[in-house]
Order: structure tokens, then C-alpha cells, then sequence
């Protein structure tokens, strides 16, 4: 039997992966959106009864793997890799240790790939389908839907309204948007006028930010949760729509501020925040600013003491023969909306970015067919950064326009 075919024997024999191991209702969640969600960057809590194929030869562990990994580079195919993890505690560890980071690899493999930046080279193609008799929206992995509904789900938002401000919950499935699961990702709130968004994150952009353990600073009582999840909102970015005053016609311009993403980033031999697990406790001590938001509690995450990255909409030509504003989307946009934005770095002459950088597109999002739209991001933003930008654009701004 084949290296592949040895682990894909492991999804027919479900009461063997059962025993062996609790986390494989993770991998099968990660697959086919079931509502329990444990992290498999995560350990679980309990010990766990080890089963024949935990007593695997490292070194054969290791190949086996490692083949596999190299082999199924594309969902659906790349299930294989999560089941691997989904075994036992030895096939976790290998695993998490050659699935590289989506920077390296460009490969979206476990949950915490959506809260990695992009790779640098080519951008990783998703699409986003609206349902407006629920206010929900979902994220997928792909060029474009596919016929059979075998798309990679990777995150869901429903739309809340408030009398005063609408926002968005984010999660890693679409039945489950409470904020006290542990599916929960993060969230987005706008001001009274829709015209300025924050993106608040569950989790610091680094794995060595330390969060905050004050009882008072909870958003739940500690007996409502797991206790891995974080108790925090990370302000992580800022979205600002420019009013239109004087009616002038054009399409939306907008700023978006990445408080947690360095400037530098961008630059050569530049890093962006990249965590590579979820975080495992709430109650470590802390040192970023609280700030109080209602019954919620907001750390304002910032890069240090670097400039943060600012981006900015794309200027569109105007096309005097169609009479409308375009920009270049390479294909992935086929409607006309006022939706439609690309996003670039606005940074400073003087600083040491290549003429490349400047002009290079990092997210950009556009209409395709009713309810559908496509959503192309690359480093240094996430799944998670992305969708949230682009989420703002589906709030209804009259005076932007």
C-alpha cells in the first residue's frame, strides 16, 4: 500500500481514530463545518489512549508525512494532512512540524492559516457569497463556486444592526456566531455614520503578546467559556470611508490603518506578525492599554514603535468610450459596483520601498454575479484582516457616495 494510501485508510476506519483520539472530530470539523471546534494547535486537556499507529517508527512517521504534505497541495485533497494531525498526539506534533507557516508554504492547512499573513508571490484567490434573508456572509477557498458545494468554507460574519452602529461577528463556521464559542475569530464594529470601522481580533497578532488575566476585565464569567479562549477584543486595524461632500462622482475612497502590521513589513527583509497557534489560557499576565467599550473589553494592539501600515484604495481611470471608472482586476471582476475597491501600501517617499511594492495590489475585492464576490489577498495581510476590510464595503454609506 501506498505512503497516501495508508492515511486515507485511517478516514474508513472512524471508531480506530476515535479511540485513538478525540481531536479527530477537530479535522472533521475544519472539513465539514461541524459546530465543535477544538484548535488542533491546541493540546487537549485530557490524556489521551494512544492507539497501534501512535507506536509508528519516527523516522517512518516522519517520511510518511512528509510525502503526504508535499502531495496533496490543494483542497480537497489536502484533507489528509488535517486527518494526519487528527490521530494522535505524535502525528499532531510531526505534522504541525513540517506544515510550514501560509507566508512559506501558501498552503491553507489548519484554522491558524487565516490568521497568517498571505504569501509574498501570488495571491490567494477566496470568494465571498451573501445571503441576504439571513445577513450572513461566507468566506471560501477557490477560484470561483463550485457546482458540486465542495467549497472550503473558511470563515462566516453575520451582520448585527444596532441603533446606533452595525457590526459584523466573525467565525470559523456558519451556525454558531455567539461570541462566548470557541469558534469564535473576531468582529466588526462601525460608527454611527458607517463612514469608519475597527477590527477587533480574539487573539494578539503574535504568540508572545501577553493578554490580560483582571477578573474585572472579563467579557464572560469564567464558568461560560473554555478556558483557552482569550477574554479580549484586539483593536488590530482601523477602516475609513472619506465622506463625499460635494456629491462628486466616483467611486468610494478609503483608508485602511493596520495598527498590528508594521510598515516595515513591506519593506526587504521585513516581518509581519505571524502567529502560529491559538492561544491556550486566558489568565497570563499582561501589559497592553485596556480600554473600555461597554460590557466588552479592547486592548489597542499597535506594531511598537514603527509606523503601521497604511493602505489605500487604488485610483480608477475614467473610460471615456464605457463612461465609467475602471480599474485592472486580471479577470476576477466581471460586475460593475461601487463595492469594487483594490487596496495598496501608502507609504512615504522617503522610505525605502521598491517603486514594485508601491504598485502592488494587496487585497482587492469585486462583484461577479448576484451575492457573489471574489476576494484576492497576499502578504502582509490574513484571511481574517481581509474579509474584515471587506465586509465594511456591504454597509450602506450614502454620504460616501
Amino acid at each position: 500500500m501506498s505512503f497516501k494510501g495508508i492515511v486515507r485508510e485511517l478516514k474508513d476506519i472512524k471508531g480506530g481514530i476515535r479511540s485513538m483520539s478525540k481531536r479527530g472530530v477537530e479535522g472533521k470539523h475544519w472539513l465539514s463545518r461541524n459546530r465543535s471546534h477544538i484548535s488542533p494547535d491546541v493540546a487537549p486537556s485530557k490524556p489521551i489512549q494512544q492507539g497501534h499507529w501512535a507506536n509508528l517508527p519516527p523516522e517512518l512517521l516522519l517520511d510518511i508525512i512528509r510525502r503526504v504534505e508535499e502531495s496533496e497541495t490543494s483542497w480537497p485533497a489536502r484533507t489528509v494532512v488535517v486527518f494526519c494531525a487528527s490521530v494522535c498526539k505524535s502525528w499532531r506534533d510531526i505534522t504541525k512540524e513540517i506544515v510550514k507557516t501560509l507566508e512559506e508554504c501558501g498552503r491553507l492547512t489548519f484554522p491558524i492559516s487565516l490568521k497568517q499573513p498571505g504569501p509574498r508571490d501570488a495571491a490567494i484567490q477566496c470568494f465571498i457569497k451573501r445571503d441576504r434573508s439571513t445577513s450572513t456572509y461566507r468566506l471560501y477557498f477557490g477560484l470561483t463556486p463550485s457546482e458540486d458545494e465542495s467549497d472550503k468554507l473558511l470563515l462566516a460574519a453575520k451582520k448585527i444592526r444596532r441603533a446606533t452602529s452595525t457590526g459584523f461577528v466573525i467565525s470559523l463556521v456558519a451556525d454558531d456566531f455567539s461570541r462566548a464559542s470557541n469558534t469564535y475569530v473576531g468582529r466588526l464594529r462601525s460608527n454611527f455614520l458607517g463612514t469608519k470601522f475597527t477590527i477587533y481580533d480574539s487573539q494578539p497578532p503574535k504568540d508572545d503578546a501577553v493578554q490580560h488575566g483582571s477578573r474585572l476585565s472579563r467579557r464572560f464569567h469564567t464558568k461560560q467559556v473554555s478556558p483557552r479562549l482569550p477574554v479580549y477584543n484586539y483593536s488590530v486595524a482601523t477602516i475609513s470611508y472619506e465622506l463625499n461632500v460635494l456629491r462628486i462622482r466616483g467611486p468610494r475612497r478609503m483608508n485602511c490603518v493596520m495598527n498590528s502590521i508594521p510598515v516595515s513589513s513591506i519593506q526587504e527583509g521585513g516581518t509581519a506578525p505571524t502567529p502560529t497557534s491559538f492561544p491556550q489560557c486566558s489568565n497570563e499576565k499582561s501589559s497592553p492599554t485596556l480600554v473600555s467599550e461597554g460590557k466588552d473589553s479592547v486592548v489597542n494592539f499597535s506594531s511598537g514603535d514603527q509606523e503601521p501600515l497604511v493602505l489605500k484604495n487604488k485610483a480608477p481611470r475614467w473610460h471615456e468610450q464605457l463612461q465609467c471608472w475602471c480599474l485592472n482586476f486580471t479577470g476576477r471582476v466581471t460586475v460593475a459596483s461601487v463595492k469594487n475597491f483594490q487596496l495598496v501600501a501608502a507609504v512615504d517617499p522617503s522610505l525605502n520601498i521598491s517603486a514594485t511594492e508601491h504598485e502592488k495590489v494587496i487585497l482587492q475585492f469585486g462583484k461577479i454575479g448576484k451575492d457573489i464576490f471574489t476576494m484576492d489577498y497576499c502578504y502582509p495581510l490574513t484571511a481574517f484582516q481581509a474579509f474584515s476590510i471587506c465586509l465594511s464595503s456591504f454597509d450602506t454609506k450614502p454620504a460616501c457616495e
